[in-house]
């Protein structure tokens, strides 16, 4: 059996307190998961660390990739396995001297074909394009087509991110326009049967392909 080309690259909801790391559990242990990316907004470093570390810990149980949110300082401070920077967080070749050459590096590149060059001359180590699909997990100013994710693959080795909007229902779009990666929040964490439901219905997508 083939592995499968694309992979589910999951982003943490507005609120990881409470019951979340219990969810989180139940999603890693539905299927395979490639990374969880931490995306808190409005709390102090210190706040956010200690929301971090059990989520942290369930990850590295499971082998997942522990990736922070816009925020180098707090993944250097955690030892995260990452960070994902939008436009205004900096670039990666200043996230590469704090986290070291080990650090997974992504850039949210919208749907901008320039932008994304730009982050992978700077040594990012993926690139993240969307959104694709309406989302009420965070603004949209950019639209993205999937032909952007064809263009992408057809010219570049480094990995590509999908994200905005993605569900069980609309992401054989991206898979087959070749993303490597779909970035799903709400698609998991809102699926009527629960986030273990959403993980093994995207795992059954992924393995179709």
């Amino acid at each position: 059996m083939t592995e499968p080309t694309c992979q589910l690259y999951l982003i943490s909801p507005p609120d990881v307190g409470g019951d979340f790391p219990a969810q989180l559990e139940a999603a890693l242990a539905a299927g395979p998961v490639a990374a969880f990316q931490f995306r808190v907004k409005g709390l102090t470093q210190h706040e956010a660390a200690r929301l971090a570390e059990p989520l942290q810990a369930i990850c590295a149980a499971h082998d997942v990739a522990f990736i922070v949110n816009d925020d180098m300082a707090l993944a250097k401070r955690l030892k995260a396995d990452g960070v994902h920077l939008g436009q205004g967080d900096g670039d990666p070749q200043q996230a590469r001297r704090l986290l070291g050459p080990g650090a997974q590096i992504g850039v949210t590149c919208h749907n901008s074909r320039h932008l994304a060059m730009d982050a992978g001359e700077a040594g990012a180590d993926y690139v993240a394009f969307g959104a694709f699909f309406p989302t009420t997990t965070k603004a949209v100013e950019h639209r993205a087509e999937p032909e952007i994710l064809s263009w992408w693959q057809g010219l570049f080795e480094l990995p590509c991110v999908a994200i905005g909007g993605i569900t069980v229902e609309n992401a054989e779009l991206l898979i087959d326009a070749g993303t490597d990666f779909l970035a799903v929040s709400g698609g998991v964490w809102n699926h009527p049967d629960g986030p273990a439901a959403a993980v093994q219905a995207f795992a059954a997508l992924m393995a179709a392909d």
